[in-house]
């Protein structure tokens, strides 16, 4: 265990009531192994499903878990956002709340968060969905790859372990999931190291995905259109100035320290996801 490891784990929630309780038990586990200075949050993103009863009960056992709840469906890039902003830790680690990546395996990628690097990326070992969402996604990923010049190799595994330093550095706009380009472009261009590591994909045990399906696979595909032209053909890539940096710290700071009324903190997370 080390007294100097500070980071936070979050998971981005939507109707996951079958998945999200084992997440957050073994969030908890995996990091009492790891340092005692850390918390878990889930951003409950307007469940229609019994996810916020679930969460209330977990609330009142585990003193390190906080729920942030939006209260309609706000979209994945959203719930990113508001799990970025907060965060109060030094690392901040995410993944989705449907449980098909195993949240134990974070600890390879905080092995791997040298001095050198900035970014832990995972990488999908093999994809463990219907063939037809596995051909999407690679034929997805390729598109992403070559139209952004992306440099890793899985911009679509949601399984990130960031310096919050090097994520003050930009801002993220995203409301769905074309928020993970975004910010591997955005980070990318601004500088910042990646290391990579392998990590396993399991059965969705619960649920349904939310992409796979006509409507939102057209949207995606309108929103990577305009981001393509922000960041690559305008290089728009919104870097974030240093003295917001640390007014960003400072609120961190306050609301690690339960400074601010409750009221007075969601007001000041609210303000910290709205479009720039």
């Amino acid at each position: 265990m080390s007294d100097k490891l500070s980071i936070s784990v979050f998971f981005p929630a939507y109707n996951d009531a079958g998945t999200i309780a084992s997440l957050v038990v073994l969030a908890d586990r995996t990091l009492r192994r790891l340092t005692d200075d850390y918390e878990v949050i889930v951003v409950n993103d307007g469940s229609a499903d019994h996810t916020s009863q679930v969460l209330s009960e977990l609330e009142a056992v585990y003193p390190k878990l906080r729920v942030v709840n939006h209260s309609t469906n706000r979209g994945y890039g959203s719930a990113l956002r508001t799990g970025f902003a907060s965060a109060t830790k030094d690392l901040i680690f995410y993944t989705d709340g449907d449980a098909q990546y195993d949240v134990r395996e974070l600890e390879r990628l905080v092995s791997l968060m040298t001095d050198g690097v900035d970014i832990v990326n995972g990488f999908k070992i093999s994809r463990s969905d219907p063939l037809h969402r596995v051909i999407i996604g690679d034929v997805y990923c390729w598109i992403v790859k070559l139209a952004f010049g992306i440099r890793i190799k899985d911009v679509d595994c949601d399984f990130r372990l960031i310096r919050r330093e090097s994520f003050n550095r930009v801002r993220l706009t995203s409301t769905s999931g074309t928020i993970c380009v975004e910010m591997i472009k955005s980070l990318q261009d601004a500088g910042l190291r990646f290391a990579e590591c392998p990590v396993r994909h399991y059965h969705r045990a619960y649920g349904k995905s939310q992409f796979f399906n006509f409507k939102r696979l057209f949207k995606t595909l309108t929103d990577l259109s305009r981001l393509w032209w922000r960041l690559v053909i305008k290089r728009q890539v919104q870097l974030v100035h240093p003295a917001d940096q640390v007014a960003a710290a400072r609120i961190a700071a306050d609301i690690a320290r339960n400074d601010e009324p409750a009221a007075q903190t969601k007001g000041r997370l609210t303000e910290a996801e709205r479009e720039p």
